[in-house]
């Protein structure tokens, strides 16, 4: 199975959200699309579970159109956007057959997905509980356990741990990559905690065009002898975050520790360090990453 973005471009009113996008995503695992805020990953996902059609190019799976396909192509395919919008009123289970519904599957089938789904996702025992009383981490599960009702071959899930407390964020990713043993999935987000373990290749976003797509070793591995670390004085600061990239700052009563992006050696007291994801962040998105 190979899912082809070909030469994908979106363009809103007079602005280019996507541009000249063009990657491949074949078999299973997971697929780490990241990027700041507003780099375009969402209008890029809408376009691949068909909601929304590119300006110009194509989206294929096994060489043909996914605008051609229809049905054919939403069976096998699962999708949680970032916003998704749940009946307060209903039960997890009454949720979970109304979606069954929509979806098209049988009585008898929805009944068993249902069940399936709501274990998997760590909700059996909530199946009766109104979705008014969850937690955000809850319906977060919730949201998968829809996209995942038809047992999907593509999963697309669009910034799924955003809003989630630490805990809950880990239990997520764990998911995740069970989730990614047995289909292709493709994860959209700005927090880099959320790909650290999980992902066999990552796709680097900004501004609407493709930056890079490679294994995260050989994104880090590209970065070697360009990351340093120093204790530095917070007078220091103004001036270092003027010449160079921070990649991050930790303070402690001994002082602050700081991560310096930088082709040759930032200042005397500086010694190399292994790159680190928030690292590449930084140098390609020249910002702070989320963690």
């Amino acid at each position: 199975m190979i899912l082809t973005i070909d030469n994908v471009s979106k363009k809103y009113k007079d602005k280019w959200v996507v541009e000249s996008f063009s990657l491949e995503l074949s078999n299973q695992g997971v697929y780490g699309l990241l990027g700041p805020n507003g780099a375009g990953k969402t209008t890029l996902l809408r376009m691949l579970v068909d909601i929304s059609e590119p300006t110009s190019g194509r989206i294929k799976l096994d060489g043909k159109p996914i605008q051609h396909m229809g049905e054919q192509y939403r069976s096998i395919l699962g999708y949680m956007p970032q916003r998704l919008g749940f009946y307060n009123r209903f039960s997890a289970s009454k949720f979970l057959m109304y979606m069954c519904s929509l979806k098209g599957l049988s009585g008898s089938q929805a009944k068993v997905r249902v069940q399936e789904t709501l274990a998997l996702v760590g909700l059996e025992n909530k199946a009766r509980d109104k979705i008014g009383t969850f937690s955000g981490g809850m319906k977060q599960r919730l949201g998968i356990a829809q996209a995942l009702l038809n047992d999907p071959q593509i999963l697309i899930l669009d910034e799924p741990t955003v809003g989630l407390d630490p805990k809950e964020r880990i239990r997520f990713r764990n998911m995740i990559g069970e989730l990614g043993r047995e289909r292709l999935v493709l994860l959209s987000t700005h927090i880099i905690s959320d790909l650290e373990f999980s992902c066999k290749r990552l796709i680097l976003m900004n501004e609407g065009k493709l930056i890079l797509h490679d294994t995260p070793k050989a994104i880090m591995t590209s970065m070697q002898d360009r990351v340093w670390k120093a204790p530095i004085l917070e007078s220091q600061l103004t001036e270092l975050n003027r010449r160079f990239k921070l990649s991050s700052l930790s303070y402690s009563p001994e002082g602050i520790t700081a991560r310096i992006l930088s082709k040759e050696k930032p200042i005397p007291e500086a010694v190399p360090e292994s790159p680190r994801l928030e690292d590449v962040y930084m140098h390609f998105f020249g910002e702070e990453a989320e963690s």
